[in-house]
């Protein structure tokens, strides 16, 4: 298509863009990316160059896009889907989304007799 080829003219860098367009396609496409133009390809004192990536302490994946800036992107999964009688909870070490039952956080979140996925306690119709 003319917009793919537009956008290939543009990316002189080839190398670059596909870098770009990976970032921006993380699996989950719920993932929020971001781009800094002036950061710097350095984390916790450890210097990257081109192409290197880094998990941050907030559980962002970057990658040093070198001379142009840092492009990070979210690596959690939010989960959309699940019943009011449940909760996310997010784990910052781990970076993991969980889904919990809110009366018992310990329990996660998983179809149960006293817990119909359906609406509540409407029969299944025949």
């Amino acid at each position: 298509s003319m917009a793919m080829q537009a956008q290939k003219m543009m990316c002189a860098w080839g190398r670059l863009c596909l870098l770009l367009s990976l970032l921006l396609q993380l699996p989950g496409s719920q993932a929020k990316c971001y781009f800094q133009a002036k950061a710097p390809c350095e984390y916790e004192g450890k210097q990257f160059s081109l192409g290197e990536s880094w998990l941050s302490t907030n559980c962002l994946l970057c990658t040093c896009l070198h001379p142009i800036g840092v492009g990070c992107c979210e690596t959690t999964q939010h989960p959309i889907d699940f019943p009011d009688w449940c909760e996310a909870r997010y784990d910052s070490q781990t970076c993991q989304i969980s889904v919990v039952q809110k009366a018992n956080p310990s329990l996660p979140c998983v179809k149960s007799v006293e817990h119909e996925w359906g609406s509540a306690n409407t029969p299944e119709p025949l």
